[in-house]
């Protein structure tokens, strides 16, 4: 693939590629834009090269979740030396902006609050099979592990986010669970 189509499908794929930067982020705007710009210099660089093994968005995913767990390290190492006191960094790292609670409804916010309680990798088999569109197969190439391995935590993660979310509907009487409609044709 030359250049100029490697640049049109990125463009393409920008949103998505967003998207999931953001999620491997942990929701942080800041952080996303800057692991994206990151995998693009990789990529342009000739740093990070698609060999046509699997579709590019799949290889484009693995490249931002990988160099965003890099960068991740690293500023958590910097914050380390930084500062002695391991309550405060985490604290930093759990910090969200009056701005982004303001914006997600009162049903997101419960939704996201259950999605965060799940382990990393069924949060990460989620969102690639539900936001970003991508089968299990693809999805398990992108997180690095087998196929077994991705429907796993895909299965679990649905199952404590059902769980989770039904614990929560009591006192706000939303029905997350899956009941048939007796109504419906």
């Amino acid at each position: 693939m030359n250049i100029a189509e490697l640049k049109t499908e990125l463009e393409r794929l920008h949103s998505a590629s967003f998207g999931w930067a953001l999620s491997c982020c942990r929701r942080d705007h800041s952080d996303a834009e800057e692991v994206l710009q990151t995998v693009y210099l990789k990529i342009f660089e000739g740093k990070a090269i698609y060999r046509g093994e699997s579709s590019l968005k799949t290889w484009l995913f693995a490249v931002i979740r990988k160099t965003a767990a890099t960068e991740y390290r690293r500023k958590l190492l910097r914050t380390l030396r930084l500062t002695s006191d391991a309550a405060e960094v985490e604290h930093h790292s759990s910090f969200e902006t009056p701005t982004a609670t303001f914006e997600r409804s009162e049903v997101q916010a419960h939704f996201q609050s259950a999605l965060k309680t799940l382990p990393r990798r069924q949060r990460e088999a989620l969102h690639l099979v539900f936001y970003e569109d991508l089968s299990l197969r693809e999805a398990a190439d992108v997180m690095g592990v087998s196929i077994g391995s991705a429907r796993q935590h895909y299965e679990r993660g649905k199952k404590k986010l059902r769980e989770s979310l039904a614990k929560m509907e009591v006192g706000y009487g939303n029905n997350w669970g899956r009941q048939e409609n007796p109504s419906a044709v």
